[in-house]
């Protein structure tokens, strides 16, 4: 079997939680044989036995491609909702627009600026149609969407109106790479927070909450696109409170996760939370936000 998987173009230049739940499906479908290509734009769909599409909430990826399938087409939806934090976060002019207009049209305004800015390529035409309406035009070609958790799927049908087939696939960790490795000792006071420095992720805000704790604070990521000024931002706010590393591979990522007593993950929204699924395969505690799907996988 051939399946093509469909993205967004930036998946490997920058790294998020969707580039690792492609990947490693990628990786686990190989080892059943199947065989898997990532779309770069230039494939024959008749080549392939199925399409699978990720990032519902980033239709312009796929729109060009809609008219030319003729085989069946699955969605890993990753619907993130932004909205809560671009009402209550966002200053001047963004936050106004999102505090005065539906969070779909707030999407669709940050697609056609990355559009206009050159970030991004405009992929149909009919994506200027309305954010919601290609969104729903890539679920009525859909044999069945495949999101992490029940409860994505209940806002999938909620806000779009889905109601055909939908299978819930949950992320996981590879306990081969993210393990609780004895010979590392756990430091009583460490609080370690891996991701990237976006605004959603609300970094800050825990910086703020342990001023005056005696902790030893770790921020492991880099800046998403448009968010250097909030990681610098948020460098200037800890001061010498925190330590702020780039990019780790897993090996080291491992060490830390066993090195800290506690991850905290206090994003406004997480479809699951990849890096603490990682960290509580390594034995920290963890700290998380209610905000998304996170009880889907973590209970109280």
């Amino acid at each position: 079997m051939n399946v093509l998987f469909v993205s967004r173009p930036s998946l490997s230049e920058v790294k998020g939680g969707d580039t690792t739940q492609i990947l490693a499906t990628a990786s686990a479908l190989s080892s059943l044989g199947i065989k898997v290509k990532l779309s770069d734009g230039t494939e024959q769909i008749s080549d392939y036995d199925l399409v699978h599409f990720f990032n519902l909430i980033r239709p312009n990826d796929i729109l060009s491609l809609l008219k030319k399938i003729n085989i069946p087409l699955v969605v890993s939806t990753i619907y993130v909702d932004y909205s809560a934090f671009d009402q209550h976060e966002r200053k001047g002019l963004q936050g106004f627009l999102a505090r005065h207009l539906g969070k779909f049209q707030v999407e669709y305004l940050k697609s056609i600026i990355r559009w206009l800015s050159g970030q991004e390529k405009l992929g149909s035409w009919r994506y200027l149609l309305g954010h919601k309406r290609a969104m729903q035009e890539v679920l009525s070609m859909a044999s069945a969407i495949l999101p992490n958790s029940e409860n994505e799927a209940d806002r999938v049908k909620g806000d779009l109106g889905y109601s055909s087939l939908s299978k819930i696939i949950p992320n996981a960790v590879d306990t081969r790479i993210f393990y609780i490795d004895h010979d590392v000792p756990r430091e009583d006071r460490l609080v370690l927070c891996v991701g990237q420095f976006d605004g959603r992720k609300n970094q800050h805000r825990l910086i703020q909450a342990l001023k005056a704790e005696n902790i030893r604070l770790v921020f492991i990521g880099k800046a998403s696109p448009n968010n250097e000024a909030y990681r610098n931002y948020c460098q200037e706010l800890a001061g010498d409170q925190a330590e702020f590393i780039e990019f780790l591979s897993q090996d080291k990522l491992r060490s830390w996760y066993n090195r800290a007593k506690v991850h905290v993950l206090p994003s406004w929204f997480e479809t699951t939370g990849l890096t603490s699924l990682e960290a509580g395969a390594c034995g920290c505690n963890l700290v998380v936000s209610s905000g998304g799907d996170t009880k889907s996988y973590f209970k109280e």
